[in-house]
């Protein structure tokens, strides 16, 4: 397969299939330092494709190296209380991946003995596991031929195969895994050069979306592929993959209490479903009167200075939260054990969304974390 490109630049013959060249091109230029390669480990191939689910890889690098030095291994995960996985994943965004990620460990270990399900089908009943995410890891951690269909890889196979419509759509998705399974690498043997080929083929796809092939301006001139790609023939790379019908997201406002007490700072835990679910924040208020609101939490309460709104958007909706600062006298007497005085110094574990850490840090007191 060395001999496919015979010089960088150069595209494989048009006559080989798709996969060889993808693989060739994989060998030679695609990436192979990421901190998730080079392992066979099934459980550290599954929390870099969670994580890296709607994320960049430089975000998630540092969120993958500090999980894997708190939770070595599944079964450390699965013993992790609620809280401490939150806290760990905060700022990471998409909370629903961390909590399904918390779940999924707990049933390896409960149903699956500690042990990782051995191929894509069964890892794909686990909780949060679709089936590219399944194919992936049984690919990188077994060598399975199964196909992987992530959102770079939709963009590879709509350019090159001139597939159009809405890549969501359920027709143009499903048109996308015909093609996905049609052009796995053809498989000669259960060997394990067949299984490191189709290492390399999974991982080249994901590097051609992430590194050529990208959404803004795609490097055709490097593409292993580019030969036989319906996009660069036809110069459409900019109208495929087609660009979704976005409807306009709704707008929501809230309003947060930030109240603070001899350097410590009044936070709630949120329910374990819903926005920020299972993180700490500021209480929230419907607005009509800080002071009121804060005396509801049982906390004394002069006066409430309204803080300039932040917006934080969402997938599905815009929220746009304004912040009212109280400097309260006592601590008061709380009765919802959702709500806690926490050190400003302690700030930084606390598990923190991320517009919150930001509004706090770049308060007028802005060294708090």
């Amino acid at each position: 397969m060395s001999s496919v490109l015979s010089r960088v630049g150069r595209p494989a013959a048009p006559d080989l299939p798709f996969a060889e060249r993808v693989i060739a091109w994989q060998r030679t230029h695609g990436r192979h330092a990421l901190p998730w390669q080079n392992t066979r480990d099934p459980y550290r191939i599954w929390l870099s494709e969670i994580m890296l689910q709607q994320t960049q890889v430089a975000t998630v690098i540092p969120y993958y190296e500090r999980f894997l030095a708190r939770y070595p291994d599944v079964a450390s995960l699965a013993a992790a209380p609620d809280a401490d996985v939150m806290a760990l994943w905060a700022g990471l965004g998409y909370y629903t991946r961390a909590r399904n990620l918390h779940r999924c460990a707990r049933e390896i270990v409960t149903q699956w003995g500690g042990q990782f399900p051995p191929d894509a089908a069964s890892i794909a009943t686990l909780p949060g596991i679709g089936r590219s995410t399944a194919a992936a890891i049984a690919a990188f951690a077994y060598g399975e031929r199964a196909a992987i269909l992530d959102g770079n890889v939709r963009r590879v196979f709509a350019r090159h195969f001139g597939i159009e419509g809405d890549p969501a759509s359920t027709r143009v998705q499903q048109v996308m895994w015909r093609h996905a399974d049609a052009e796995l690498p053809a498989l000669r043997a259960e060997t394990e050069a067949q299984a490191n080929a189709m290492r390399a083929y999974t991982q080249g796809l994901m590097d051609l979306g992430a590194t050529l092939c990208t959404r803004g301006v795609p490097d055709c001139g490097r593409c292993p592929v580019r030969s036989t790609c319906v996009a660069l023939r036809e110069a459409r790379q900019h109208e495929l993959p087609t660009p979704r019908v976005r409807k306009v997201s709704p707008e929501r406002t809230t309003h947060l209490l930030w109240i603070e007490h001899d350097g410590r700072i009044l936070l709630e835990r949120r329910p374990p479903t819903g926005i920020w679910g299972g993180l700490v924040s500021l209480p929230e208020f419907d607005g009509e009167d800080a002071v009121a609101a804060c005396r509801r939490l049982g906390i004394p309460a002069d006066a409430a200075h309204p803080q300039t709104p932040f917006l934080h958007v969402f997938t599905h909706f815009r929220l746009t939260a304004t912040p009212w600062r109280i400097a309260a006298a006592e601590p008061g007497t709380l009765s919802d054990p959702a709500h806690t005085w926490v050190p400003l110094a302690e700030l930084a574990d606390a598990g923190l969304p991320a517009p919150i850490r930001k509004l706090l840090v770049t308060s007028a007191q802005g060294t708090l974390l």
